[in-house]
């Protein structure tokens, strides 16, 4: 990975039009790769489990305390989870998650639309609350230049805290009239992008949709982003 993809970039005078990722569930399948990753170690409780995760993942991260790798954040959330279950884990599964994660499945939809925005301009940029190393993992499986990562190891603090989008805007110079954030939650992503001016689109890729207050545009899929990103800013002649 570059300097500039591992949050060294330099920001230079420019016009560059900026779009910023959340990764997992906006890039990543990250619903099937936990119910798969769970299901190879307690068959039959991907989808309870599942369920049981997203609701504690963000109470995990938010305890007060030293700051913890989301690899430690995974270990613990599934471990809580499996208890209120009461599904038993053998020694070492409650780390199936990290072991896992870089091989979740990217969405289909996602190279073809990084490719179009590429070709359009777009510079590109990942803002995840995963650790390095995991991400590294990840944007293997996506060929497509990505220009700065910034995770939560790096700014030592997890989404919704504006961390990832302070850090993006102090190493590029980005301004919000420049700058999309693109985002399969509103909580974590879309409405902390919103307060500080920055405009985001709502990808809606589950069921459960949530209520959408704040975002420029809501998409199902990353299918018409190229045109939508342009529609919200237009590159300069």
């Amino acid at each position: 990975m570059s300097a500039a993809a591992r949050g060294l970039y330099h920001p230079r005078v420019s016009y560059d039009r900026w779009a910023t990722f959340d990764c997992y569930g906006t890039l990543v399948d990250w619903d099937a790769g936990i119910r798969s990753a769970v299901e190879s170690v307690a068959p039959g409780h991907g989808q309870e489990l599942l369920a049981r995760y997203h609701g504690l993942e963000p109470r995990v991260q938010a305890e007060p305390g030293v700051f913890k790798r989301y690899r430690e954040i995974m270990r613990e959330t599934l471990s809580r989870a499996a208890a209120e279950a009461e599904v038993p884990l053998m020694p070492g599964d409650e780390d199936i998650l990290g072991r896992t994660l870089p091989d979740w499945p990217i969405f289909p939809d996602v190279v073809p639309a990084l490719e179009g925005l590429r070709h359009a301009g777009w510079k590109l940029a990942v803002l995840s609350n995963v650790d390095n190393d995991l991400i590294a993992g990840t944007l293997r499986h996506i060929p497509v230049q990505i220009d700065l990562v910034i995770t939560a190891e790096d700014v030592r603090s997890y989404k919704p805290h504006p961390g990832h989008l302070l850090r993006f805007r102090e190493l590029t110079g980005a301004t919000a009239d420049r700058w999309v954030h693109v985002a399969a939650s509103m909580f974590h992503d879309i409405v902390p992008a919103s307060e500080l001016g920055v405009r985001g689109v709502y990808v809606a890729r589950t069921r459960e949709k949530e209520h959408c207050r704040v975002a420029e545009a809501v998409l199902p899929n990353l299918v018409a982003l190229p045109a939508v990103l342009d529609s919200i800013v237009s590159p300069v002649d």
